[in-house]
């Protein structure tokens, strides 16, 4: 597979085609049309030709790309068919539904890739106890456990004010990207990887164009 360079919104793309794949019950020999990719993945046909030309020729002019064929690309693509360990900060109610929504995806989807190998908390009467079968660690067991778990990626839930400490001893300790709760930019050294959620901020800005449709 050529690497190449690709822009974040394309990645994100390409993870929404995939999505729409796997949804998808096909025969060995079952086709799928630009157009309808686009369709179920809420872009334009054009844009979906573009993106997937970025990493060869899939499909046939005329007939559209092979199901099951363009899935195992994407997977390789996007390195989605090789297990990758998380653990996640703060186990709060965030931190919690997050654990139990990952392990459950795991259980009953063996194809899923994600797994929670560890989850830290700084509260003693949480340490110690369980997640879906997990055990809460202290923080002063990040380096050991992220080492030992093989751990690059890090869920932080922890409150704003804690996020950037949390952070850093996460980088410390090995932890490569981040996916990041706390209402907070977080400073990074280069090649370390962060991608923001922030449901306050997506609420208001759904909430700004509601209230433009409602004004307009």
């Amino acid at each position: 597979m050529v690497r190449v360079k690709v822009p974040d919104v394309v990645v994100r793309r390409l993870v929404d085609y995939l999505r729409v794949l796997k949804d998808r019950g096909a025969s060995p020999d079952e086709y799928i049309s630009s157009a309808e990719l686009a369709a179920l993945a809420g872009v334009n046909a054009a844009q979906v030709r573009k993106d997937l030309a970025l990493f060869g020729e899939f499909g046939k002019q005329g007939v559209g790309y092979r199901v099951l064929q363009l899935r195992k690309e994407l997977v390789e693509i996007l390195g989605a068919g090789e297990p990758m360990s998380v653990c996640i900060f703060g186990i709060g109610e965030l931190g919690t539904a997050l654990a139990k929504y990952l392990t459950t995806r795991h259980k009953f989807d063996r194809e899923y890739p994600f797994l929670v190998k560890a989850l830290f908390d700084v509260n003693p009467r949480k340490v110690g106890t369980t997640v879906s079968g997990i055990r809460v660690s202290a923080v002063t067991e990040v380096g050991e456990l992220v080492k030992a778990q093989d751990i690059k990626v890090g869920i932080i839930t922890v409150p704003s004010e804690a996020a950037q400490e949390v952070c850093d001893m996460a980088v410390r300790s090995g932890i490569q990207a981040f996916l990041n709760f706390a209402p907070v930019k977080l400073r990074v050294p280069e090649g370390i990887f962060v991608k923001y959620q922030d449901v306050t901020s997506d609420l208001q800005e759904l909430t700004f164009f509601l209230r433009q449709r409602t004004e307009g």
